[in-house]
């Protein structure tokens, strides 16, 4: 290993110049590609240098890409924060990290921002925390929406007792082999075929004809990371919008986006976004796009086809499923967040809502905020209060970082939190293990204001990637 570790010189001699940089590269390639050859190394970084517009939306190269960027754009016109940020509503703020709220700080110094909030289960992003609500005015920011545009919940109801999932419960397991498929280079092995696939708009750009192929492979399956398909005990308190007696069912919940369709999208108009909106270096991520440009209305047209592709794989999901096990659902309940919405807020005018990893709350609007891989989630009814921007949280949000998951806990540990909770996982991994997330139940706690909780899901087959 130790020919792979990278020096000053080799820097040097692939024409790394200032100090930073260098020192950049350095922890990059130490952290993250620990297991290339020191060519290898190289052969990134000199492409990064070269090319750099390519990695500036990159979670882990764009901030080395970004120092090759800002010298070039010097000489442009840099846009000016505002000096003190505006106020934003905050929920749960015991739940949330000083960085995280100081991130949204950030997004509230962008002049183009008008409101704000966090919710109780916020934390660090890229660009707006995950859990952050920004208002603006006929401007739109990719990374405000993020890499999985429209990522989602979706939940099918059976009028079936949770029993039956025991009684059967080797189909149940076989049917989530069968009929799922995760992570980016998966592809279902049954027919797909869905009207998404015919819209006009994979026809407009070059970007979204490049990007229809990879919407054909990817249908219907999910993502990596947090996203799953899992059966589970649905608990009603509340049948009034379902019109069904409160009491016990059969549920089925998934959890993904737009794959790589809506990752293709967020790139390349990220990038456009931070050429046109030259931020300082430090909130580059924030870049955004007007409206009535024309790469702003390309954005918004792309960013809600990502959206219904999102909701065609779930849909494409629940299908395969159900036809596989012969069961039909009598109610469903879906939303979406990592998205951006034209909303009118109380005073009655239109801003622009991005929820990144936040639940649309508005008067009456179902939702699910699910917990971890063991714990109940909720489905909810949103009261549209305004101070949150009709939004609530997505979920109990992350305590721990993926790497410090893996480094405090253990397999047999998990499997021991599994067994107790009665929980089957298929794949999954320690980085999603409930110990790295917040309590759900306390997190709930902070947004009474904010939702009525229907109902309840306790999850008992859960289908991950890495199976």
């Amino acid at each position: 290993m130790g020919n792979h570790k990278l020096r000053g010189k080799d820097l040097k001699n692939i024409n790394y110049e200032t100090d930073k940089a260098k020192s950049l590269a350095i922890d990059i390639m130490s952290m993250h590609y620990k297991h290339y050859t020191k060519q290898e190394k190289l052969k990134v970084l000199l492409d990064v240098k070269n090319n750099p517009e390519h990695y500036l939306s990159d979670p882990i190269l764009g901030v080395l890409a970004s120092e090759f960027t800002c010298r070039s754009l010097k000489s442009k016109k840099e846009v000016q924060l505002l000096k003190a940020p505006g106020e934003f509503k905050v929920f749960g703020r015991k739940h949330i990290a000083d960085q995280t709220y100081q991130q949204m700080d950030l997004a509230m110094s962008l002049p183009i921002a008008e409101r704000g909030a966090l919710m109780p289960d916020a934390h660090m992003g890229y660009g707006l925390p995950i859990g952050g609500v920004l208002a603006t005015r006929n401007a739109v920011v990719p990374y405000g929406v993020g890499l999985d545009i429209g990522c989602r919940m979706s939940l099918s109801l059976f009028d079936i007792a949770p029993g039956y999932l025991k009684r059967k419960n080797y189909q149940f397991k076989m049917a989530l082999k069968e009929r799922t498929c995760f992570g980016s280079g998966g592809v279902l092995s049954i027919q797909q075929d869905h009207e998404i696939l015919d819209r006009k708009e994979f026809t407009t750009t070059p970007l979204l004809r490049q990007l229809h192929g990879k919407a054909v492979k990817q249908l219907g399956t999910s993502g990596s990371g947090n996203h799953f398909v899992e059966f589970g005990e649905v608990e009603l308190v509340d049948g009034h919008d379902f019109g069904m007696p409160l009491g016990k069912y059969l549920g089925l919940l998934s959890h993904s986006g737009s794959r790589g369709l809506g990752a293709g999208i967020a790139r390349h108009y990220t990038g456009i976004a931070r050429e046109k909106c030259l931020l300082p270096n430090y909130a580059q991520h924030f870049a955004w796009l007007n409206l009535d440009t024309e790469e702003g209305m390309e954005y918004w047209m792309a960013m809600n086809l990502a959206g219904d592709y999102a909701k065609a794989c779930h849909d494409q999901i629940h299908r395969h499923l159900c036809k596989y096990l012969g069961i039909k659902p009598v109610a469903t309940v879906e939303n979406h967040h990592n998205f951006a919405w034209k909303e009118k807020i109380e005073t009655g005018e239109t801003l622009v809502i991005h929820r990144k990893g936040a639940t649309p709350a508005g008067k009456g609007v179902l939702g699910i905020i699910p917990g971890s891989m063991t714990a109940t989630g909720y489905i909810v009814r949103g009261k549209g209060e305004q101070s949150s921007l009709s939004s609530a949280s997505h979920g109990a949000g992350r305590k721990m970082s993926r790497a410090q998951a893996k480094n405090s806990y253990t397999k047999s540990a998990l499997k021991k939190v599994l067994s107790k909770a009665g929980v089957s996982l298929i794949g999954g991994g320690i980085d999603e293990a409930p110990i790295a997330y917040k309590d759900l139940d306390e997190v709930m706690a902070s947004q009474t204001d904010l939702v009525d909780v229907i109902g309840r899901f306790t999850p008992k087959i859960v289908r991950m990637d890495k199976a």
